[in-house]
């Protein structure tokens, strides 16, 4: 025999009350800024469960409905429907994408196997705001480039380009011996990107000398 199906009341109204609150936090809009977004979300996930902090990060990054997203390849395409949906347009190029992000859209794109972030040298209205994944714990597949200027939020990860001929262990102890702390992301083309620890301006003096005749900061990205 079919069982009808009983409705928990207690259930629904803890959904609606979800509900109510989503609509409500959606037509405040966007923080004032990638920063802001990720100190507050920083201070939300304080505390809260593995399991919770993944539901919490899946409903955050869909609460702005007006934000544009352009997407180039496969792990940017796994990582943006998880983070934020499936409302991205796809990109056939990265550097379709890095025009739409010159017009006002998020690019979502993959780390590898194109060396698309040495253009963001010769582009300095475009830096990296974020990556994907953006736990500490895990190298980044993805960044996330737009006409933001990031800024410092106390736990970061500076994008650094070279075209030093050295290996990549020769990089990063010279960068060590500078005092800062690398780990290689990409290479490609005899271009080089790096993860440097903590936020690291474009004008840092341990930079100076750093390997390569061409190099620079390209961004940073907020890390939880």
């Amino acid at each position: 025999m079919l069982r009808e199906p009983q409705l928990d009341e207690a259930r629904l109204a803890a959904d609606r009350a979800v509900l109510q609150a989503i609509q409500a936090r959606v037509e405040l809009g966007a923080h004032d800024g990638p920063d802001a977004e990720a100190l507050a979300l920083r201070r939300l996930l304080d505390g809260v469960t593995r399991e919770e902090a993944a539901v919490l990060r899946a409903v955050w990054g869909r609460m702005t409905p007006d934000r544009s997203l352009v997407i180039w390849g496969g792990a940017a395409q796994v990582l943006a429907a998880d983070r934020f949906g499936v409302a991205g347009r796809l990109a056939a190029e990265p550097e379709a994408a890095l025009k739409a992000a010159s017009e006002g859209a998020w690019a979502v794109l993959d780390v590898q196997p194109r060396p698309w972030w040495a253009r963001l040298l010769a582009q300095p209205n475009l830096r990296v705001v974020g990556c994907l994944p953006d736990d500490r714990h895990l190298k980044p597949q993805v960044l996330i480039v737009s006409t933001g200027q990031p800024g410092p939020t106390g736990e970061d990860r500076t994008f650094w380009v070279t075209d030093s001929a050295l290996p990549d262990a020769g990089v990063v102890g010279a960068l060590g011996q500078a005092g800062l702390a690398a780990q290689p992301l990409s290479s490609s083309g005899g271009l080089k990107l790096f993860a440097l620890s903590g936020y690291v301006q474009a004008e840092d003096g341990r930079l100076t000398d750093a390997p390569g005749r061409l190099h620079g900061v390209i961004g940073a990205a907020p890390l939880f």
